[in-house]
């Protein structure tokens, strides 16, 4: 059994309440493709998409076929959406599994449609993603008529959804955002006069739920959202909040660690790697099991927090692979094996994920999914 007294806690509770709070706000009318690729960005994919089965999702969204095995292994029964493609030789256990893949390109359908023949399935679904100017995955607009061609030859195949991504979509002012929804729109008209009428049409992710009501069409795909954050709006290059740019979702997972040494300093003492820090007066320093090797990001050296004992105290030093130093000076009653909150709240402190993203110049995604698998997840329903 596992002693390391570093732990991540999961409230399956505020899971579902997110994912109630995003159907509220598109409506009933509009499907909640709930997104719990990469681990469910770091919480747990089997125990989040149960979660998530349990309060009404019929649609999950994963990467790639790998995603998606465990999760049909543990269970799962919601149509679930490869957002990635697939690589080719994975069409069969696609079809085997009852998985929707996203296509793009014509070998994707060819595959999948001798795929389905053999397996005796009559309309196997597939959605079909369009670049309208991210450059990343889709068919480019010259394309879509081949690939059109093919799904319309396609006897196994029926194409159950449209998709695109927008590039920028928490940036209010992008103009890049309606040029790709004018693709889009394009792109749909196309579809339809290739006599086909997806019965799923989605672009929105998390930002564009949030702020562009136009892009909902049938099934919007939030993210991390459901796991309580969402990135910072901006307009005119400056961050923007507060009247319809928000959704009450709260954050989902809380990352903990018990002290596990106390340590007494004279002023001018060099601390962790480097001596990056060096303390100005003598100080109380406790000593955390947790680390780079952990996802605790090495940007949060000597500018990161943690909250011990209802204070903030401040990381001093360089983060190294698995413990980190943080002064808890001034802080009455520190002692070992007391619990600190690394990511979560107590009381009117909080320390989240995106306030780490700030520190470390990155993202509440990247914070999220980069928490190791050596931490223990623990979940509460």
């Amino acid at each position: 059994m596992a002693t390391r007294p570093t732990w991540a806690e999961v409230s399956l509770v505020a899971l579902r309440q997110n994912f109630r709070t995003v159907q509220k706000h598109v409506g009933k009318a509009v499907t909640v493709c709930a997104v719990v690729k990469a681990d469910a960005y770091g919480h747990g994919a089997i125990e989040c998409s149960r979660a998530l089965e349990a309060e009404g999702a019929r649609w999950l969204g994963v990467t790639s076929l790998d995603e998606a095995i465990p999760l049909r292994e543990s269970g799962i029964e919601s149509n679930i959406l490869l957002m990635t493609g697939f690589w080719r030789g994975e069409e069969n256990e696609i079809v085997r599994l009852r998985l929707t893949p996203t296509v793009w390109e014509p070998w994707h359908i060819e595959s999948l449609e001798r795929a389905a023949a053999v397996a005796g399935v009559a309309r196997h679904p597939v959605h079909l993603k369009v670049d309208t100017g991210m450059g990343r995955l889709g068919v480019a607009m010259d394309g879509l008529p081949a690939v059109l061609a093919a799904l319309k030859e396609a006897r196994h195949l029926v194409l159950e959804g449209l998709s695109t991504h927008l590039a920028s979509s928490e940036i209010m002012d992008a103009p890049s955002v309606p040029e790709q929804e004018r693709r889009f729109e394009e792109a749909r008209s196309m579809v339809r006069q290739a006599g086909a009428e997806p019965v799923l049409v989605h672009v929105a992710n998390t930002s564009a739920v949030i702020s562009r009501r136009e892009t909902w069409n049938d099934m919007v795909r939030p993210g991390v959202a459901l796991y309580g954050y969402y990135l910072p709006f901006q307009r005119a290059g400056r961050e923007v909040s507060g009247g319809t740019l928000r959704l009450s979702v709260k954050p989902v997972l809380t990352w903990k660690t018990r002290i596990l040494s106390m340590r007494d300093f004279a002023a001018n003492h060099p601390l962790g790697y480097g001596g990056t820090y060096v303390t100005k007066a003598p100080a109380h320093v406790a000593v955390l099991p947790v680390g780079y090797a952990d996802g605790y990001n090495r940007q949060l050296s000597n500018r990161g927090r943690v909250i011990v004992r209802e204070h903030y105290a401040p990381i001093v030093g360089s983060i190294s692979m698995d413990l980190t130093l943080v002064d808890v000076t001034g802080i009455p009653g520190v002692a070992v094996g007391d619990e600190v909150i690394l990511l979560g709240t107590c009381d009117s402190l909080s320390v989240d994920a995106l306030e780490h993203a700030r520190l470390a110049n990155s993202s509440p995604y990247e914070i999220l999914c980069n928490i190791s698998k050596r931490v223990p997840r623990r979940y509460g329903s």
